[in-house]
């Protein structure tokens, strides 16, 4: 089984191009070059030969999570090689336990949809805060434009990027799904002057927001409600960022749906999530230890979902190398407060917690970061409804110009 395992790993070291060695359970080192190696896979166990033949990558990963197999040196490099060695294409078992997942988690039931969000954004605010941006705590891409130096400063970006594309103005009211820790809601309120209602199911997240809305006594000009039905009416604005991903198979245009009835006519609306070019699976791993329930639609299919809804498409941005950018600081973060956030919980936030945590923002950033990938992020702006000459900018021109062409309007308007 030795010899299966180090022949794969040869042929992934020549497709990389990118030095690692791999010391095996009873002796012995295979260097994939001459070069100083970036990384170096240390077997343990010689189970996690098995694992690996059977399961591929994840049968790797997860002899990496049990301690069977250590990565020492450069995780990035590992995943990065992972992937441009073509170790990522799933063996015919994972696509087995990657369909029955999808099956057993489906967030066609309400219940389990809740069930699956808490898996993943109930782990506390002060796990979150410990590694993403002080204090909007945005955990979606950032937008990296020219001269930006921080995550804080990238993530301020991409919320004025986004109330920009919808010229947000004084007043207005705007319903933001997946409202997350409330980054959003209280730059948009204090930078724009808007309303904003904010929609999420899970309830640690909501209690923060509502409690930081009662210390600031905005409660007439924002609330969290914990429930897309509790959202009975029409908003001038809809601000969808990183929930398409969390719709499922089966309730893409559902999900879809839903925005295009909370907007009024004529109003504005953006979905920014993470899509595929093409239609793929979305990946097991992911699925597995990340985000249960969670799928990554084709930018095809949900253009498609829109028009049925009656949506106009007025503008796509693809964000892919600004993911990468934020997936590599949240990283950085989490390692530099790795014994902080032990601390909050030893029993849950262990050795193996860890090792899953950075094979997902590691390598989600390398899958942002690789020229052939087929994973983006998209910033879609639509409307309802067709919009005139009058009632939307005839280019990109107004989005950098200083002042922006929204914020002259929301002057005017305001007086």
């Amino acid at each position: 089984m030795r010899s299966l395992i180090e022949t794969a790993l040869r042929q992934v070291g020549e497709r990389a191009g990118i030095p690692f060695a791999v010391r095996f359970a009873e002796g012995g080192e295979h260097r994939t070059s001459d070069q100083p190696p970036a990384f170096t896979l240390v077997f343990r166990d010689a189970r996690a030969y098995w694992r690996i033949a059977a399961f591929g990558h994840i049968g790797l990963l997860e002899a990496y999570f049990d301690g069977e197999l250590d990565i020492e040196g450069n995780l990035a490099k590992a995943m990065a090689a992972g992937m441009e060695g073509g170790m990522d294409r799933p063996k015919p078992l994972v696509r087995v336990r990657n369909w029955w997942h999808e099956l057993r988690f489906s967030n066609a039931s309400w219940r389990q949809a809740r069930t699956n969000a808490d898996f993943h954004y109930a782990l506390g605010p002060e796990f979150y805060r410990l590694w993403l941006d002080d204090p909007l705590m945005m955990y979606t891409c950032a937008y990296w434009k020219e001269g930006t130096r921080t995550l804080e400063e990238a993530q301020r970006n991409k919320i004025d990027h986004v109330a920009r594309k919808l010229l947000l103005a004084p007043g207005e009211e705007v319903v933001d799904i997946g409202a997350g820790f409330g980054g959003f809601m209280f730059h948009a309120h204090d930078r724009f002057g808007v309303r904003v209602t904010g929609v999420n199911t899970t309830a640690s997240q909501a209690d923060m927001v509502r409690g930081e809305i009662e210390r600031r006594r905005l409660g007439g000009t924002l609330q969290v409600l914990s429930d897309f039905r509790d959202a009975r009416r029409e908003y001038d604005k809809v601000v969808s960022i990183g929930t398409l991903e969390h719709a499922g198979r089966d309730q893409l245009a559902e999900v879809v749906q839903a925005h295009a009835r909370f907007l009024k006519p004529g109003g504005l609306g953006m979905l920014h999530f993470i899509g595929h070019v093409g239609r793929f699976e979305t990946e097991f791993f992911i699925r597995r230890y990340v985000f249960p329930g969670g799928w990554i639609p084709s930018l095809a299919d949900t253009i498609v979902e829109m028009e049925r809804a009656g949506l106009e498409v007025l503008d796509i941005e693809n964000l892919r190398r600004h993911y990468a950018l934020t997936l590599d600081a949240w990283g950085e973060r989490f390692d530099r407060n790795w014994e902080r956030i032990r601390k909050l919980d030893p029993q849950r936030f262990d050795e193996r917690f860890r090792r899953i945590w950075r094979v997902y923002l590691y390598g989600c950033a390398e899958m942002f970061r690789s020229p052939k990938g087929h994973t983006h992020l998209f910033q879609v702006v639509f409307s309802k409804g067709n919009v005139t000459q009058a009632s939307y900018p005839m280019s990109r021109g107004f989005l950098y110009e200083q002042p922006a062409y929204h914020e002259k309007r929301s002057l005017s308007s305001a007086a």
